[in-house]
């Protein structure tokens, strides 16, 4: 079948984080000449496929999750069973990403490679808690002493027209939880209590929206975002007994969990409270010269003649594991604007030209 074909055969799977729903025997038997590696912890379902073309040479990746969130209510259509209208095929992890999963499956098939291997890399586990999928297909390579040189992860990246973004890198993520302690009473006989919300008050101003750095050309600058506050019992003549703020910080390499958690016990000095503070994901960078951003940005250059931005906006993505691993990646795909919407579409154009983009990026590799 051609791409567009398997692509429409992918959307059926209903494979909702983390069930694969069997899409991973699909893949695979679509691939019979690359060696499988199925790769199950915890429940959780990962496929390595790997193909050997010398002894010599660097070896390449593509790096992507099969796994979607749930539909949801009010799509159009049912988002299991595709659409294709007016130049979109419309499912659930239409953009998000099996188009990307498709497009590189699409483009090793009888591809002419010069380095020492190709391996795709698929995980039912992103969409989720992320501790059983990528992570452990790296563990699994290193073991056998195949882990890549170079990946691409085939996540939507593009924001207004492909070929207009390259994810060079990603902002880490710091959770945490802040307990302001107080002592419950009326609110008549305020010199009774000890409020919580009166205490934190001045130190609300210093904490909310704060930019622990500057920013960089790569990186936004690393904000401390307030994302729940909530104290008392919703009556108007009880004082709290104590208040609690959770915040999290889409951080850049500049600024360290350590550097978080000291600014707020500054902030807080003098108060009696709690903090519980995790780095979810750390950031990384991908320089430009980097053989993977170069290539890659020759290819969608030649073939839509458009020139990409690098930039590192958005969310956390499994590229960050590979970075760990001390692989240089970056992030390329379709267009982002309707990923975990209701009605998710692909343009049919843009899929079928990611394909092409990822073929040449391979055979000129």
């Amino acid at each position: 079948m051609n791409a567009k074909e398997f692509l429409i055969e992918l959307l059926k799977f209903k494979s909702i984080t983390p069930k694969d729903d069997g899409i991973l025997n699909f893949i695979a038997l679509e691939l019979s000449d690359f060696e499988a590696f199925f790769v199950e912890k915890e429940g959780v379902k990962n496929l390595l496929l790997t193909k050997k073309f010398q002894d010599e040479g660097e070896h390449l990746a593509f790096c992507g999750h099969i796994d979607v969130v749930p539909a949801g209510e009010g799509w159009q259509s049912d988002p299991f069973k595709p659409v294709e209208k007016e130049g979109f095929i419309y499912a659930r992890g239409a953009q998000d990403m099996k188009s990307g999963v498709a497009a590189f499956i699409d483009a090793v098939k009888n591809v002419n490679f010069k380095g020492s291997r190709l391996s795709l890399m698929l995980t039912s586990d992103e969409e989720g808690e992320a501790k059983y999928g990528t992570l452990e297909l790296l563990k699994f390579m290193q073991e056998k002493n195949i882990l890549p040189d170079f990946a691409i992860v085939g996540e939507p990246t593009c924001d207004k027209f492909l070929g207009d973004s390259i994810k060079i890198g990603r902002r880490g993520s710091i959770n945490g939880k802040i307990l302001i302690r107080g002592k419950q009473g009326h609110a008549a006989y305020p010199e009774k209590c000890i409020n919580p919300i009166h205490d934190f008050a001045h130190a609300l101003k210093f904490l909310a929206g704060f930019d622990l750095d500057p920013g960089s050309a790569d990186f936004s600058p690393s904000k401390l975002v307030i994302t729940d506050i909530r104290a008392g019992l919703e009556v108007c003549n009880v004082t709290p007994n104590d208040l609690k703020l959770m915040f999290n910080v889409r951080n850049s390499p500049d600024t360290t969990l350590d550097d978080v958690k000291n600014y707020i016990e500054k902030v807080c000095h003098g108060l009696n409270y709690e903090l519980e503070i995790k780095q979810n994901s750390k950031p990384f960078l991908t320089h430009h010269d980097n053989k993977v951003v170069q290539k890659l940005n020759e290819s969608i250059q030649k073939i839509i003649k458009r020139v990409p931005s690098f930039n590192t906006k958005g969310g956390t993505s499994d590229a960050r594991f590979l970075a760990e691993f001390g692989i240089g990646v970056c992030e390329f795909g379709v267009c982002n604007d309707r990923i975990h919407a209701i009605d998710e579409r692909v343009s049919v154009e843009d899929f079928e030209k990611l394909c092409e983009i990822y073929k040449d990026f391979i055979e000129n590799f």
